[in-house]
């Protein structure tokens, strides 16, 4: 019985993606791989990591997970391990491991953001192995042709030499460079692009169809902003202007850009919702990345499925529930916006505040709900929901940022089959956000 509750338990884990959610791998732990790299060999992905569990910004860990469909994980040997006295110790910076093969050593390199607690060593990091998860022998740590490097990542390109480059900000953030890789993949050998004064991080590309797609953040600390694209028919440019991925006001639904994987015609946006007074609660926001109208732009989803054989992805769709709809009391108030779904919210929920929907139609089952919300602050929130007058349960709420933006934060409730009340902001004396709407999925 327990081991069919637990199999029945990682069959519910892999069927959707669900941005936002704390993700948990096959022994049900919370997955600490952020800032993160990924490497497929054989039908097997590999997630390489930042260990944030320490709540901490100091080198833990790179952990090394595997998977055969990109949602189910499974922890293997950390890749990568503090070392006393050198640039890699518990009192230094590792920061967004990327990984590559070189087919003429038949090893595995990766390379990671090298740096002291301050971030002033601004260096690049390079470890070595014969296995993917490793774990890794630690070569060194230097500036590339003695510049700064620090977001970075890894581009392999798919030509024959399967030459590959290092994407990094340099010169105090100020200049995004790219350069080629030796041989070996051990070093940096020849400088191919600079992007001056773009002040650029969280780096990734894709090529598509012979045209290089860069994307990346601009720098703004742990704070989100609107992540770019770039395109170039060469590595070495000349690359285009700047432009969104997503809608502006958003700032990239509250993420940073860390990977972006190619699935078919399209791809996958991988970032980091990061959290830097909880850094282990930090959260994976990916989403369908199309090209389907010329550029790449993000497909927002809730929840969504995909599909690696066949390269596609799907998305799911809920039932849509206005939080004006429901029954409102104590001081919760109406808000009336054309920002918001209907022209209308709830604002003032807790310290006395609540909204009670009725009639959300439920499974019987977990189901995933996601709450549309406005929190001008700039610091994140925090709302209450019981579902039928039971228990409360918080959901975070980070800030939606300057003006009237409305974001969704996913929980996942035990809704009763038939008619259920979900009541927002009850037990709590600080301050909810705004609440929008709330869409139900029967996705689990």
């Amino acid at each position: 019985m327990i081991f069919l509750l637990s199999f029945l338990l990682a069959v519910a884990r892999a069927a959707v993606i669900v941005p936002g959610a704390a993700w948990t791998d096959t022994s049900g732990n919370v997955i600490q791989a952020h800032g993160g790299g990924f490497l497929t060999v054989g039908s097997t992905r590999y997630w390489f990591g930042e260990d944030k569990s320490a709540n901490s910004a100091l080198f833990k860990a790179v952990s090394c997970y595997s998977s055969s469909d990109l949602i189910t994980w499974t922890r293997q040997n950390d890749a990568l391990t503090p070392i006393s006295g050198t640039n890699i110790s518990t009192s230094n910076i590792v920061e967004r491991p990327k990984v590559i093969f070189n087919k003429k050593n038949s090893e595995y390199v990766m390379w990671f953001h090298s740096d002291t607690s301050n971030y002033g060593a601004a260096m690049v990091g390079v470890a070595t192995a014969k296995t993917p998860c490793g774990p890794y022998s630690y070569r060194g740590s230097f500036k590339p042709f003695g510049a700064d490097s620090r977001d970075m990542g890894l581009f392999q390109d798919d030509d024959s030499a399967q030459t590959s480059y290092l994407l990094y900000a340099s010169d105090n953030n100020q200049n995004f460079k790219i350069s080629q890789l030796d041989g070996n993949y051990y070093t940096v050998q020849t400088q191919v692009a600079e992007l001056s004064g773009a002040t650029l991080e969280a780096p990734g590309i894709v090529k598509r169809n012979g045209v290089y797609w860069l994307f990346a953040s601009h720098t703004s600390g742990w704070a989100p902003n609107p992540n770019k694209y770039f395109s170039a028919s060469s590595i070495s440019g000349t690359w285009s202007s700047q432009a969104d991925i997503a809608p502006e006001a958003n700032r990239t639904y509250f993420s940073q850009n860390n990977y972006d994987f190619p699935l078919g015609s399209s791809a996958i946006y991988m970032g980091d919702r990061w959290r830097p007074d909880l850094l282990g609660s930090s959260r994976y926001m990916w989403f369908p990345l199309s090209w389907a109208s010329g550029v790449p732009q993000i497909v927002y989803a809730d929840v969504w499925s995909l599909d690696l054989a066949a390269g596609t992805y799907a998305v799911a769709s809920g039932t849509t529930y206005e939080a004006e709809s429901g029954t409102r009391a104590g001081s919760s108030t109406l808000i009336t916006n054309g920002a918001f779904s209907g022209g209308r919210a709830v604002g003032y929920l807790g310290n006395g505040g609540t909204v009670t929907i009725n009639d959300v139609q439920g499974t019987g089952s977990p189901q995933w709900v996601s709450l549309y919300y406005a929190n001008g602050d700039s610091s994140w929130r925090n709302v209450t929901v019981s579902v039928n007058g039971g228990a409360t349960v918080y959901v975070d709420q980070p800030d939606t940022g300057n003006g009237l933006v409305t974001l969704s934060v996913p929980v996942k409730l035990t809704l009763k089959s038939g008619s259920n009340s979900l009541t927002f902001g009850s037990g709590q004396s600080n301050y909810a956000g705004d609440l929008d709407k709330i869409v139900v999925y029967t996705a689990t």
